[in-house]
């Protein structure tokens, strides 16, 4: 089973699904972190991330991979090289080609399939297209001064100060929201969220919730729905 987690970032996406899937005991899947992979591998080879065919020919041959809750590029572990702010600025731009997202899904999808076809898995394009039949879908969101407040404390954030982060926010919604391959949207199936008004213990809980619905348990227990 495959718990979906979608939402825009500064929501609380990677607390929560790590949370959930500690409690599950389940696989964790962070897949924006394997477009910042991919996109460090571009921003490596000095490729111009608006040239589809150039930063294609990169991811093809970047060797991206994932394990224990970090990304890889081959045999290096690129987690905080990921996290910088050139690869959160030319992110966009990168993941919004539709043959690079044909190929990180595909590697997403052979990731849980490797894990068991079991895992928690957190993005933007989950519950609609890399897992559309999860039994478990939710969509998280948060005011605009709360998810900017929340990315401020983000290492990534540079020192940037909160209306600078809170534009670069709203650039990325518009840019994943917009963008033709996968846009970030939440399935017709999902339960949002708002963790403005939420805890993530509060958040947690309720994914716990539904997913002892569709049969899974804390603790890694299984039964019947």
């Amino acid at each position: 089973m495959v718990i979906a987690i979608d939402g825009p970032g500064g929501v609380g996406k990677s607390t929560v699904a790590r949370r959930v899937a500690e409690a599950l005991r389940l696989p964790y899947l962070d897949t924006g972190s394997t477009y910042r992979a991919a996109t460090l591998a571009v921003l490596r080879a000095e490729v111009d991330p608006a040239n589809e065919d150039a930063v294609e020919a990169v991811v093809e041959s970047a060797a991206i991979g994932y394990e224990t809750d970090r990304p890889y590029l081959g045999e290096e572990e690129v987690g905080s090289g990921a996290r910088s702010p050139e690869v959160t600025a030319a992110v966009s731009a990168v993941s919004a080609h539709r043959r690079v997202r044909r190929n990180i899904v595909a590697l997403q999808q052979r990731w849980v399939s490797d894990h068991g076809g079991e895992a928690v898995v957190e993005g933007r394009d989950i519950g609609t297209v890399v897992f559309p039949e999860a039994p478990v879908k939710v969509f998280l969101t948060a005011r605009p001064e709360v998810r900017a407040a929340r990315r401020a404390g983000d290492s990534e954030a540079g020192g940037r100060d909160l209306s600078h982060i809170a534009d670069e926010l709203a650039a990325r919604d518009h840019a994943d929201s917009t963008r033709e391959a996968s846009p970030l949207q939440q399935a017709d199936d999902a339960v949002v969220l708002d963790t403005s008004v939420l805890s993530n213990h509060e958040v947690v809980a309720r994914i716990l919730a539904l997913a002892a619905v569709a049969g899974y348990r804390e603790g890694g227990d299984r039964s019947s729905p």
